[in-house]
């Protein structure tokens, strides 16, 4: 009697077993029709800069039915009306049913798709559902609107620039650039020079040119060449007066938060004539930190009462340890320390601090989101990957020498020479980079 029992117990386990089993099976089959219906916010924008830090649009799409309870990430995709979404910028969502973006978030993607600022242009929008890593779960319908966009990248280019054996290009030049002011005769560079000899002169070319016969700061037109010394300067170039001035210049970032602390050398500002701002990527430790001139203590800037407006001589600004874009504004006396998640860099047996690092840390362009570069980095015969932190937990290689990056991809091979290098996250769906040899 206990056998029979035992094995009607036994039959009855299996059978639950195998049910349980074909329940499972009937629950995790992907419904083939799943959509979203997708909603927004707005139907036309007019996108100022002054509204920066608003929310533009807000995106909302209802919840599929995947014919399970499935989890899937969502992408975002806009392009320009008629285009098939077939240069879409697409942005990763995660699990969300909604998507906000700032008025300036809205504003960069219409440039990347290179819609012309102050010009109304037709968005298509749409929402995937990705389930895995490939499978698309659930399509929306597409969402028309009307944007229109603002320039945020000023262009103070000029057709002037330096020349000379002091330059980073030489006498062939390219030429070293001088950028507008405020003043339409008056143009300023932002250089570090060496030992040698400059002259200014127009297009590259040396059909206008002028130099200083009698090192008296006026210029006259293929004057003497100009007599400098290594350093890093402002160059003022009056063509109303035809006169020049130069003078050491630099802006940087000191304190106990800072690499070198409160003694120095400051952690230096580049010049963005994109913006027309002073800024840095850089990793700080926590503690304090101002602002100064020529690493010097008679020209310094902080923040008395912590609203981010700077102040002569004021109070050291606290710091939380991290990765930071630091931007000085000399316009208008702000700053802002805008955190970054991830700090992306070169290693390698073919860069400077092999495969151990630290990373040779590469540049942020601040006229294209997600876009790093460095210019005319020297690499030696070897090998190299794109990472993010010093750190292996991201990664990228390329599996097919193809300009497409893997995350843990191969070494990409390098040959002994000065590169200019960018790595394009715009789209985080699909990493690339580029490798030119100079």
């Amino acid at each position: 009697m206990k056998n029979i029992i035992s094995k009607l117990f036994s039959i009855m386990l299996v059978s639950l077993a195998l049910y349980s089993c074909s329940m499972d099976d009937t629950e995790t089959v992907l419904n083939p029709t799943a959509t979203t219906e997708l909603s927004a916010s707005e139907s036309e924008l007019v996108l100022l800069k002054e509204n920066e830090g608003r929310d533009a649009l807000s995106l909302n799409w209802t919840k599929p039915d995947y014919g399970y309870n499935a989890t899937p990430e969502y992408i975002v995709y806009f392009d320009v009306a008629g285009n098939n979404f077939q240069n879409a910028v697409k942005r990763e969502v995660g699990d969300t049913l909604e998507y906000s973006l700032l008025t300036e978030q809205l504003n960069t993607i219409l440039q990347t798709l290179e819609v012309e600022p102050e010009t109304k242009t037709t968005l298509d929008v749409k929402v995937e559902g990705i389930i895995g890593t490939f499978e698309i779960a659930a399509v929306s319908n597409t969402n028309a609107i009307d944007v229109t966009g603002y320039a945020n990248i000023l262009d103070l280019s000029s057709d002037w620039g330096l020349v000379g054996s002091a330059t980073v290009n030489g006498w062939d030049g390219p030429d070293m650039p001088f950028y507008k002011t405020s003043d339409p005769d008056i143009f300023a560079a932002y250089v570090t020079l060496m030992d040698g000899e400059i002259k200014i002169r127009q297009d590259n070319s040396w059909d206008v040119n002028y130099g200083d016969t009698g090192a008296d700061g006026t210029l006259e037109p293929g004057g003497d060449n100009i007599i400098v010394t290594a350093g890093t300067y402002k160059v003022t170039f009056n063509y109303g007066t035809l006169t020049y001035s130069i003078e050491p210049y630099t802006w940087g970032l000191v304190g106990s938060a800072t690499t070198n602390g409160w003694d120095g050398p400051d952690m230096p500002l580049s010049y963005d004539p994109t913006s027309d701002q002073w800024r840095a990527i850089v990793s700080l430790a926590e503690g304090e930190m101002k602002f100064r001139r020529n690493n010097d203590w008679n020209f310094n800037y902080g923040d008395t009462g912590d609203d981010g407006s700077l102040d002569d001589g004021g109070d050291n600004i606290l710091v939380e340890a991290g990765n930071y874009l630091v931007t000085l504004n000399l316009n208008d006396l702000t700053y802002s320390l805008e955190p970054i998640e991830k700090l992306w860099g070169l290693v390698g047996d073919a860069t400077p601090n092999g495969w151990d690092g630290p990373d040779t840390v590469m540049n942020l362009n601040y006229a294209e989101e997600g876009v790093w570069y460095l210019n005319n980095v020297t690499l030696t015969n070897g090998a190299m990957k794109f990472r993010a932190n010093n750190d292996w937990g991201i990664n990228y290689g390329d599996d097919g020498a193809d300009g497409t990056l893997e995350d843990g991809g191969a070494n990409i091979a390098i040959t002994a020479g000065n590169y200019d290098i960018v790595l394009n996250l715009s789209d985080t769906s699909n990493p690339t980079y580029s490798i030119t040899k100079n």
